[in-house]
């Protein structure tokens, strides 16, 4: 028989790095789970451990179509996040983020629920305000070869703040901040995962640009922990909720990090810094602190020992 003091909770991208560990954390809770996921980029592998469990359901979807199921609640993190896979199809991208949220808001509102949207610190662009607060309306270039994914989130969060407004729809808009931990993909173009299997794999680390424009790395668990707590938050709190970890590092101070922690003898190679590349990357995190108790616990160094741990033993 069904606990009713547990949900039925809809993960879209529920297959992915971050949705996989959204999956195990909320089953863990005693939730039943509906991963939904196309499997563009995410793999059966992240959720290969939780198929037998009786309350994890899949349901192979791709939410630019519309989604007729039953829910309590609904996780929306179905988009490619990495620079690689959303520009490997710009246009699909942006249609994954506009009609995604139309579709996953349109359940919503017909069940009446409250929907968490999974946005992201590419809303602020290139900032001229640091660190980044979200009140801070962002510097974004519309036309260049990131917009697909920076529009389409900030796009998606105007949906979000319109079914509020017009249809009282329950939401929660997080910005996510770099984020890094295991399950993450070891060619996606993203600067953890590229420095860890170049060092592992003894190859020169590429840095672009001089290593000196700054990241704030938030670990896994920690972002997921943040998740829960916004839908758990009181109505009021819409968002948008900036989660991230605030310690700011250098691209050469992470490099050299990893070639540390790897026992790599890897050298750094210097290349040019790519088209609307941000300089500065970090959080302002007091709403978080203020009204979610929630700040990041796991430093830099713990988390990347776990990442590289995973990528030691990481096959395709």
């Amino acid at each position: 028989m069904k606990n009713y003091s547990n949900k039925r909770i809809i993960v879209t991208g529920g297959a992915g790095f971050l949705g996989s560990h959204l999956c195990e954390r909320l089953l863990s809770e005693g939730h039943e789970i509906i991963c939904v996921d196309n499997f563009y980029t995410g793999k059966r592998s992240n959720i290969a451990h939780l198929i037998a469990n009786p309350y994890f359901e899949i349901i192979r979807h791709d939410v630019c179509f519309p989604l007729y199921v039953e829910a309590d609640e609904i996780y929306n993190l179905a988009c490619p996040a990495s620079p690689i896979h959303y520009q490997f199809d710009p246009v699909q991208t942006t249609k994954t983020s506009v009609h995604g949220a139309i579709n996953m808001l349109g359940l919503a509102k017909r069940l009446r629920i409250k929907i968490l949207q999974a946005s992201t610190s590419e809303v602020y662009g290139d900032p001229s305000v640091h660190p980044q607060p979200e009140s801070y309306w962002g510097n974004v270039n519309p036309t260049g070869i990131r917009s697909c994914y920076d529009e389409g989130k900030r796009c998606a969060e105007t949906l979000f703040f319109d079914y509020h407004r017009q249809h009282n729809l329950k939401i929660k808009v997080a910005r996510i901040f770099n984020t890094y931990g295991p399950r993450m993909y070891p060619n996606d173009g993203r600067v953890v995962s590229n420095f860890i299997m170049q060092a592992l794999r003894g190859e020169d680390i590429t840095v672009f640009g001089n290593g000196s424009q700054t990241r704030s790395f938030c670990y896994v668990d920690d972002l997921i922990d943040g998740f829960v707590r916004l839908m758990g938050s009181p109505d009021d709190l819409t968002g948008p909720v900036n989660l991230g970890n605030p310690d700011e590092f250098t691209i050469l101070e992470l490099a050299e990090a990893v070639i540390r922690l790897t026992g790599s003898e890897s050298r750094i190679d210097f290349r040019p810094l790519p088209e609307d590349d941000p300089r500065q990357r970090q959080p302002d995190i007091s709403l978080a602190k203020k009204r979610l108790g929630w700040s990041p616990l796991i430093k830099l160094e713990n988390g990347l020992n776990k990442t590289i741990e995973y990528f030691r033993t990481y096959s395709e």
